[in-house]
């Protein structure tokens, strides 16, 4: 069952949403690791480690980000257009 409440939090500001200290650190790491990709470093990894996720979430957790990360560029510069099950109000109702 869908939580829409979390849903509509999570697509307007994560960091405002009810997250677990692990849930929130993902979330942290996959964001600076989609806009500033060369920023992270060590400390980043260790701050994943310490709420809980082992090396082999963490490297799920960057390929999951980094995967999304190039199909949506690859769609985006060759003028993709998503379907309309795609669209953004879709996803949160």
């Amino acid at each position: 069952m869908k939580d829409e409440t979390l849903v509509r939090q999570l697509a307007d500001d994560y960091t405002q949403a009810p997250l677990s200290p692990a849930e929130r650190a993902m979330l942290d790491y996959a964001v600076k690791l989609t806009r500033t990709p060369w920023a992270v470093d060590e400390t980043d990894i260790a701050a994943l480690r310490n709420v809980g996720w082992d090396d082999r979430a963490i490297l799920d957790i960057a390929q999951i980000t980094a995967y999304f990360n190039y199909v949506n560029r690859l769609a985006e510069g060759l003028g993709i257009v998503l379907e309309d099950y795609w669209q953004e109000d879709d996803i949160l109702e």
